[in-house]
């Protein structure tokens, strides 16, 4: 089993794709699968990937998203179709820099973490730009949870995350938004007993093109997980015997 998953949902990121993989690919395994995923044929990131993914180092394929529209779906789809032991969900934006994925994939193995949240919040991290409502709540929920309930990351809601493939065999996807799917498998990891762990990260708003986040479509789902976590119990931690399958 290869090391390294990728997954890049995309929606017409031909401006982007091309920086965001030609960054990817120095800071990744060589033999680490790469999937761009998209929802329709007549997405402009296709011909740009096309054009470019034999003149890089490993592998890239283009990943039909047949679940249905959107973010959430697409996630899925990389998910099923990853065969890393561990995955890693990134954004063709580049709002999140691809160079600390060496750094969260060597804390995975050195601290048998099944999640490593890439962070914004905790010292160390920055933010720096976009709308400033999201990014007070962004910013209110991981440290609140942090404080409050003891969540070993300062960033829960950032989707810029590695996991293990253990952990997304052991969990049942229960969103139905959109991006709240970070929330939703970083509570379910804790509180489950799966080691969760944090770096820290730097984040700046796109300098191009349209976010597809949508605040107030996505708010309740978030406060859903959001208070899952702050009013549901925890299991025990898992055992290094159980997690590495002997």
């Amino acid at each position: 089993m290869q090391l390294l998953s990728v997954v890049i949902p995309v929606y017409n990121e031909g401006e982007h794709i091309a920086a965001t993989l030609e960054s990817l690919v120095p800071n990744i395994p060589a033999d680490s699968q790469v999937m761009v995923v998209y929802d329709f044929d007549g997405d402009n990131t296709i011909p740009v990937v096309q054009r470019i993914r034999d003149a890089l180092p490993c592998k890239v394929t283009l990943l039909k998203n047949d679940l249905g529209r959107g973010v959430l779906n697409a996630l899925k789809a990389g998910f099923a179709a990853a065969t890393g032991r561990f995955v890693f969900v990134m954004m063709a934006d580049l709002s999140d820099p691809p160079e600390i994925i060496p750094v969260m994939l060597d804390k995975a193995e050195k601290e048998n973490l099944d999640v490593v949240c890439a962070s914004r919040f905790m010292p160390g991290g920055t933010h720096e730009g976009g709308p400033w409502l999201k990014n007070l709540l962004s910013k209110t929920a991981g440290l609140s949870l942090w404080y409050l309930t003891s969540m070993p990351t300062h960033d829960a809601t950032n989707n810029f995350k590695l996991y293990s493939r253990k952990f997304l065999d052991s969990v049942t996807i229960e969103s139905q938004g959109g991006f709240e799917i970070a929330l939703e498998l970083t509570v379910k990891a804790w509180q489950n007993g799966w080691n969760v762990g944090e770096v820290p990260s730097s984040w700046k708003e796109r300098s191009s093109g349209k976010s597809n986040f949508r605040l107030w479509k996505w708010l309740p789902y978030y406060l859903k997980w959001y208070f899952k976590a702050l009013f549901g119990r925890r299991r025990p931690q898992k055992c290094s015997a159980e997690k590495i399958g002997m």
